[in-house]
């Protein structure tokens, strides 16, 4: 049931204006050498050179991040950007949700009327993350290869086991996840070869030859058949029909409507509601259906634009056909399966490739729906509505 209504549009609303990301890059691969704030930087700067915007009129800056070395690195890549001093930032952390809710949170705050022009959107380069250790009761560490989701003690299961336990649950079968990958795959290669992602994507300074290098033509059901499990014997879960883990970072530009047209924006990606909730951390990857519920009834009743982070296909088909969204209709360029998971700027990710998706388009209230769960048992969803007149 829906606990939320939609939002009245006026001169406050909030409107995405800007969206771009960097290449999405295989851990270990093309952006390796950058760390977390070196990829969110060009993506800012880029966002106020497209918009001819002067950094002194941003608000604050909001970025999602997951593995970072701690510290702020919303802060370190504004300054890096070019922004004054004078423009705070904050860095969110809900693991994999962390770019939504960043984008999510910098809508709020021009809608409670703090602020009206917000850079927000997120970053990760597992490739840099720093080595974690724990401090044991006799004063020695032990490394560990990631924090904990649920309180020591409980269930805290591993994200391909989750994926697991999602398939079995939901009675997802090997063959469903494998041709839902294949269609991933078809779909991202089939965008690249056309351009379709080039006013989305920058280059990255630095690493000027990088691009988005998860998509495989060759990768069809056949061959995804061969794949064997890697989560639990007799399983169906494999790594062809799960992503692999890429460094990216992604953000918008988020301001009220009577301020985009001031700037001399004529259209823009209206946002609507979001909605975040909590589920079993057994079932961590259904996060996103709790979330997408708590909706107004109509989000989920009228077709639209939809992107979901395709962390597995098990999880993914779960989600979209559990809300009753045809799994064909959603992630149209394809998804994380084939381009990668850069956790805490996954969920800025699907706001862009909305974003642009809905431009081209054009469709003056076209509706936009960004799906996302995360560590620990829980999801976020956010609408949108394209305005081709602001």
């Amino acid at each position: 049931m829906s606990l939320l209504s939609a939002n009245p549009v006026d001169d406050r609303t909030p409107v995405i204006v800007a969206a771009l990301r960097t290449p999405l890059c295989r851990t270990g691969g093309a952006l390796a050498g950058l760390t977390a704030d070196e990829l969110l930087a060009p993506v800012l700067s880029g966002l106020l050179e497209s918009s001819r915007l002067d950094g002194s009129a941003v608000d604050e800056v909001l970025a999602g991040n997951a593995v970072a070395a701690g510290g702020n690195v919303a802060r370190q890549a504004a300054l890096a950007a070019g922004l004054p001093a004078s423009v705070a930032a904050l860095t969110l952390d809900r693991q994999c949700t962390s770019g939504l809710d960043a984008v999510i949170h910098a809508a709020r705050l021009i809608q409670a009327g703090a602020g009206d022009v917000y850079l927000a959107g997120g970053t990760e380069s597992i490739s840099t993350a720093p080595q974690r250790a724990e401090r044991l009761p006799d004063g020695s560490t032990r490394p560990y290869s990631r924090a904990r989701f649920t309180p020591r003690g409980a269930a805290d299961p591993e994200m391909g086991a989750a994926a697991e336990n999602v398939a079995a649950h939901c009675g997802i079968t090997r063959e469903a996840q494998d041709a839902f990958a294949a269609r991933s795959h078809e779909r991202a290669v089939q965008a690249v070869e056309s351009g379709t992602f080039s006013a989305e994507t920058i280059p990255m300074p630095g690493a000027p030859r990088a691009h988005d290098d998860g998509p495989r033509a060759t990768l069809d059901t056949r061959l995804l058949s061969r794949f064997r499990p890697v989560f639990r014997d007799g399983g169906t879960v494999t790594a062809g029909n799960s992503c692999q883990d890429v460094d990216g970072a992604a953000a918008v530009l988020l301001t009220t409507r009577a301020r985009a047209r001031a700037l001399g924006f004529t259209s823009g990606l209206l946002f609507e509601q979001a909605a975040s909730a909590g589920v079993e951390p057994e079932l961590l990857g259904l996060g996103a259906v709790a979330a997408a519920r708590k909706l107004p009834d109509e989000v989920l009743s009228r077709p639209g634009l939809v992107e979901f982070n395709e962390a597995f296909a098990a999880q993914t088909l779960a989600c979209l056909e559990g809300l009753g969204i045809d799994p064909a209709t959603a992630n149209r360029d394809g998804g994380a399966l084939a381009l990668g998971h850069a956790y805490g700027a996954s969920g800025a990710v699907l706001v862009v490739r909305l974003f642009h998706q809905a431009r081209r388009l054009g469709v003056d209230g076209h509706s936009a729906l960004a799906l996302i769960s995360g560590a620990g048992g829980q999801g976020v969803a956010a609408s949108f509505r394209w305005s081709a007149s602001l």
